[in-house]
């Protein structure tokens, strides 16, 4: 297993795969970045840890986390997610997984693509940070403001600037692995 300079990498083997292989890489598939979404709303107010260890069963219970299918998701399937407990059973952050994915469409609908509005406030390009130190990593930053502020504007919840931050590292918006970790290298 490889090593790294992101000490958090080191808690348990999925958090060094994920560190290892997605986190800080840029993704442009729609549907990955829908289900980044989610998981990292999941995620508020516990460790990253608690929902990777649920990813494969938020996978499962939402639909492969498919926007079209979670935006039709009723009030008695809100219920059942709300039984299982294989994912986070908080009603607001699973209404907020439906209400997310009405939002979704919305935008690929205007923008063609959620890849080109999420992308266009860094003209598709990865910020790289060059953190020398965990302490340099921001929890949140003017620009995780400003598309936090307009995502709220159009509907969506659970995106917060510090959620928005934590989003645009998983999917490789912001680079933000420590300067001596080897997944810089590899670009």
């Amino acid at each position: 297993m490889q090593q790294s300079g992101c000490a958090w990498a080191f808690s348990s083997e999925k958090m060094k795969f994920y560190h290892d292989h997605k986190w800080g890489r840029p993704e442009h598939d729609d549907d990955e970045l829908f289900a980044m979404l989610i998981l990292e709303g999941a995620q508020a107010g516990l460790s990253w840890s608690t929902i990777l260890d649920r990813e494969e069963n938020y996978r499962k219970a939402f639909d492969g986390l498919k926007p079209e299918i979670v935006a039709g998701y009723d009030a008695a399937k809100i219920k059942e997610l709300l039984l299982d407990p294989g994912i986070i059973r908080n009603r607001r952050k699973v209404a907020s997984a439906v209400t997310n994915a009405q939002a979704f469409l919305k935008l690929q609908e205007a923008f063609g693509s959620f890849d080109r509005y999420l992308w266009g406030f860094t003209d598709g390009k990865t910020i790289d940070n060059h953190p020398k130190t965990p302490e340099e990593i921001p929890a949140e930053t003017e620009l995780s403001k400003r598309i936090s502020k307009d995502m709220k504007k159009r509907g969506f919840t659970f995106v917060g600037p510090t959620i928005i931050y934590a989003y645009m590292q998983s999917i490789g918006m912001v680079n933000d692995h420590l300067a001596n970790c080897p997944c810089r290298e590899e670009g």
